[in-house]
Formats: C-alpha cells, structure tokens, sequence
C-alpha cells in the first residue's frame, strides 16, 4: 500500500509538471506573438495619425516605412541611413499670417517695435514697408525680394546676443496669428504634419528641418513646434564676439565674459539649390524622404530622388483649403498639376487633413491697426 502511494504520487507529480511546462510554452508563444504583432502590424502606424483622413499620400507614406524598416525587405535601410528633411513654412509651420514668420517680424521690428522702429536705416525701413504693403494692399513685392529681405533683416537684429534674439522671436510667436481667433503666431502649426515628424523618429528615422527662414528664428519656434533645434539647415547670418569688433577672427581670442552675437552680413538665402549644397555640407548623406510645399523645395525633392542606393519618396502638400485657412486656390490647383507630372506624393490640406491648426482655432478676416 505504502509503495502504490509513492507510485501514484509519482506519476501525479509527472503530470502536473508536464502541465506546467505545456501553460509556459503556450503563454511564451502567446506573448512572443502579440509581441510580433505588435512591431509588424501595419495597423498599428494608424495610431499615429489621429488627425488624419485616409488618404493616398498617408498610405504611400506608410506603406514606404513598412517595407524600409522591414529588415527582411530587399528596400531596408539601416537607421544610420534615414534621413529625412522638412521644409517648414508651408510644411510644417503656417506662412499665410499673412505671409511668412520671419516677414511678418521683421516688418513689426521695424515699423512697430517702440524700441527700434526709430533706429531702422532707410534701406531697411523700405523693406519693411514692402512687406506692408504686399500684405496690407496686395502690392507685388519686388523681384528678388527674398535676397533684399535677407539683407534687412541681418541689419535689423545686427547687434543683439543670440539670447537676446532668441528671446525676441519668442515673444513675438506669442502674439495672436493674424487671420485666425484662438491661435498665437508660435502656435501656427499644422498638426497632422507633425504627427509624420513623430511617427518617423519612432521608426529609427532622422530628421532636419531644412528651411529658406532664418536659421535662429527656425530655432526660436523648435521647443513651441517640437523639433530638435540641433537639427536645423536655414538662412544664414554672420556671427561674431561681442567685443571683436572688425578684428579678423583669426586674429582674435574672445574672452570668457564675452557673448556671440549677430552681425549685419547676410551671408545664403537657403532656397532652391541652396537647400541642396547646405544638405550636402551639414548632413552629409542624401535623404531618403523629403518634405515640401513650394518650387524652393523642389531641388531638396530631387537630391532625395537622386538616391540610387535606397528606396526614395517625396511628398508636396498642397494649401488648397480655404475654409480652415487662407488659401489661394487656383495657385493651389497650378501647384498640385506641377508637382504631380514631378511624380511627387501630394498631401491635400483640404481632403487629408482632418484639422489643420486644432479644432478650437477658426479663420477670420485679416485685421491691421492704424
């Protein structure tokens, strides 16, 4: 009786373990499916795009990062390697407050600011008065006027530290957007396109913000919009020690006290092929996705397309909606023609865009005191 006991006991304890063993193996498998699921299912990128309709340009963009983040796909890319550049005004960042950012301050700088509207130098002052005018009036503005803004501005902030400019830009971007109730100038940008931002730097992509702006006023809006500020290509200022003055910098030492500031030599307009030699000299690898709104961004497009050694993509939003924001539609429609016989993904603020600036922001009639 005693050894039957031991007997059964025995097997009962066999039994049990073998049990055991079958529940952890079937809950690894469990989890390590879920798991896989998790990191393959293509559904799951759907929980990036909360402002988003469905749409041809999400699902090539989608179906794009599946198959370059796929390390058993013939198109993946090692994340060292993905490199994806951005516009920003038009892209990112709204440029119909009437017109771009860095227009619109430099025209408040020089034509409202109490502490310097007196100071601005008749060149300068001209220029402001041309932004005023094309916005105010609709007046054309001159040819080349992005070179002759470029020249002003660097005059007008010549002279503050990159502190005190940084702080200036901030204060300004909290002011109301012209065009728009519930909304501040640093608060002007496109949601849905930041989502893209987030959802590539979670699939292992680098991006950089490669803009025709102000290198420091792009830099300014990083922590509002929510970009590195380290990943910024843009319109560049020349720079010094505050107590430099014209001594040669390779004959000059700076003190520890000392502070960089702003110089009053514009040096490159950061547009067109511009984009492309500052993209070569500063990343110093192709891209592999490129982002854009405009005819300056077409040449970043084409360097990206340019990339034989990897799958490619470039996509164009087009501002064709007048109803959430102050577009021009027949310029939108000429735009989309264009960039569509240029084989780019279009992304249609109007119909891809489930908002714009946030649901609580509405268009209104643009308003200029006396």
């Amino acid at each position: 009786m005693h050894s039957y006991s031991k007997s059964h006991l025995l097997t009962k304890l066999l039994f049990d373990m073998k049990k055991y063993c079958l529940f952890v193996s079937l809950t690894l498998v469990i989890v390590l499916t879920s798991c896989s699921k998790h990191v393959t299912d293509p559904l799951v990128s759907n929980t990036y795009f909360s402002q988003w309709n469905e749409c041809t340009a999400l699902s090539a963009l989608k179906d794009y990062v599946d198959d370059v983040t796929n390390p058993k796909s013939p198109n993946f890319i090692k994340a060292e390697d993905r490199i994806a550049t951005f516009d920003m005004d038009g892209t990112f960042v709204g440029e119909l407050f009437p017109t771009y950012f860095e227009y619109n301050l430099l025209e408040y700088r020089v034509l409202d600011d109490p502490a310097y509207r007196d100071k601005a130098p008749e060149d300068v002052r001209q220029t402001a008065q041309e932004i005023r005018d094309f916005v105010r009036n609709g007046k054309p503005l001159p040819d080349h006027f992005n070179l002759k803004h470029g020249r002003a501005a660097a005059k007008a902030y010549s002279g503050m530290t990159l502190a005190e400019f940084d702080a200036y830009v901030k204060a300004f971007a909290e002011k109301p957007a012209n065009g728009f109730k519930g909304m501040t100038f640093g608060q002007g940008t496109y949601k849905p396109m930041l989502e893209i931002i987030n959802y590539l730097k979670d699939h292992g992509f680098t991006y950089y913000v490669v803009s025709g702006s102000d290198r420091y006023i792009v830099r300014a809006l990083a922590t509002a919009v929510g970009f590195d500020a380290n990943h910024v290509i843009g319109t560049d200022y020349g720079l010094c020690s505050s107590k430099q003055g014209d001594a040669n910098p390779l004959d000059y030492t700076m003190d520890k006290d000392e502070k960089i500031i702003r110089s009053d030599e514009f040096i490159l307009k950061d547009e067109k092929n511009n984009k492309v030699l500052q993209i070569s000299k500063e990343i110093g690898k192709v891209p592999v996705l490129s982002f854009g709104n405009s005819s300056g961004d077409a040449a970043m497009h084409n360097y990206c397309l340019s990339n034989n050694r990897y799958r490619t993509a470039a996509f164009m939003l087009v501002a064709d909606d007048d109803a959430r924001d102050h577009a021009n539609l027949a310029e939108a429609a000429k735009r989309e023609a264009k960039w569509r016989e240029a084989n780019y993904h279009i992304i249609s603020m109007k119909n891809d865009f489930k908002t714009i600036y946030g649901p609580n922001v509405q268009k209104v009639d643009f308003v200029f005191p006396k």
